[in-house]
């Protein structure tokens, strides 16, 4: 089986980290994996994504045209990679950036204030692991455990006392995500 996640958003949201986060999980736990990053020239405030392919066997190639899930961290990002998905994959778009609704009938969908449920655990840099926390509760390619063992073993030290945080933030996604499909 393969799974391939494409990531998006604009730079300093954390999209090339959350694409590392599941590349490590999956690689950790014996899998197959590829993770491309692509950002813009920008610091902060490009364009930014990532691929990830997960998968029980040889990766024959690392492009992914149309991919069974979308983290769509802005509303150019849905506009963009929302029509690429394969039918019956999965899209998680964040509301908090996203004005409008997911319009594709054929994907299950989870459309979630990623930003307020951030900064209600007390930390807005942790959209990235609500989007994250919000794919697995659809598309449960990775066990909630071992993406916070691979947080834990692959988090910068200067980062490790945000691990509670952390670990909150995936769980509030997966919940969110869990109670509205």
């Amino acid at each position: 089986m393969q799974t391939e996640i494409l990531i998006s958003g604009f730079g300093g949201q954390g999209i090339l980290f959350a694409g590392q986060l599941l590349a490590y999980a999956a690689m950790d736990g014996g899998k197959e994996v590829t993770w491309i990053p692509s950002y813009g020239p920008e610091m902060r405030g490009g364009t930014a994504n990532c691929t990830v392919i997960i998968a029980d066997e040889d990766i024959g190639s690392p492009t992914v045209r149309n991919p069974q899930a979308v983290l769509a961290f802005n509303l150019p990002s849905l506009e963009k990679y929302e029509s690429l998905i394969t039918k019956g994959g999965v899209m998680v778009a964040n509301a908090s950036l996203v004005n409008r609704t997911i319009t594709r009938t054929d994907v299950k969908a989870v459309l979630l204030p990623a930003n307020e449920i951030a900064e209600s655990i007390g930390e807005k840099r942790l959209t990235n692991m609500v989007m994250v926390g919000a794919l697995l509760g659809i598309l449960p390619v990775l066990s909630l455990e071992s993406l916070q063992k691979a947080l834990q073993e692959h988090l910068p030290s200067r980062h490790q006392r945000l691990l509670p945080l952390n670990y909150q933030a995936l769980q509030a996604g997966l919940k969110y995500a869990q109670q509205g499909v």
